[in-house]
């Protein structure tokens, strides 16, 4: 089976900008009123008067709230497979059926920021890579590679047979993420779902359950957050001296 593709319809200024400099982009669709702005006609500029449509509105072409007078449909970019992202430097972010564009975003945003090697989703039950997700990742699903699986579980397995360890968040573990060794390691962090957190099959595959300390009696972070503060963790014991 071909890897599956994605992000082939972009929008906002931040987000077409970026497809833009990815090269990505067959057809840009710019508001009418907006055409002049300097940031707009920079992009269409880049893109080529060719590739332009200009109409009225933009927003009847548009699946989020505030595309900003740009829309861009685009070359989809490839997903990529396990065994490319598994390499000896390994920095892993695994999501464990995450449903809301915006977090798959915000955390693909934090991962690119953090040096994370790349991005495992789902294909099912899951947030797809779409315009809202693109948005919310200001750029970042451009440039981190991403592979979307058919079973998260089986993902996590098949991470093991190549040599990534694997580390799952939840809030009940005693273990906590910080200073945890393991993240030194080709390694894997799975973040779960809004809902219900880490499911259970993708409990069993991990190496090591470990939680965010929290002050007693606070609710449970957002997907997006336990995404940050695990891709920068990996980063700063990664960094630090000695």
């Amino acid at each position: 089976m071909a890897p599956a593709g994605f992000g082939s319809r972009v929008e906002g200024l931040h987000a077409v900008a970026a497809a833009v400099e990815a090269g990505r982009v067959n057809r840009l669709f710019v508001e009418r009123g907006r055409r002049e702005r300097a940031d707009v006609a920079a992009l269409v500029a880049r893109v080529g008067s060719d590739r332009v449509r200009v109409i009225d509105d933009v927003r009847t072409l548009a699946t989020t709230d505030a595309p900003q007078g740009v829309v861009a449909d685009c070359r989809p970019i490839i997903s990529v497979t396990l065994e490319s992202l598994s390499g000896e430097d390994a920095a892993l972010l695994v999501l464990d059926h995450v449903v809301d564009p915006h977090n798959v975003g915000a955390v693909a945003r934090s991962a690119r920021a953090a040096g994370i090697t790349g991005l495992v989703t789902s294909s099912k039950r899951a947030a797809p890579l779409s315009a809202a997700a693109f948005k919310a990742s200001a750029g970042a699903l451009e440039k981190l590679p991403v592979a979307i699986v058919g079973s998260i579980p089986e993902a996590l397995s098949r991470l093991k047979e190549f040599g990534v360890w694997i580390v799952g968040l939840d809030t009940s573990a005693e273990q906590p993420l910080f200073g945890l060794e393991l993240l030194t390691e080709p390694v894997a962090v799975v973040i779960g779902s809004e809902e219900i957190g880490l499911s259970q099959l993708a409990a069993k595959r991990c190496d090591v359950v470990v939680s965010i300390p929290m002050v007693a009696g606070a609710e449970s972070l957002n997907a997006s957050v336990s995404g940050a503060l695990a891709a920068f963790e990996i980063m700063r014991v990664r960094n630090r001296p000695g």
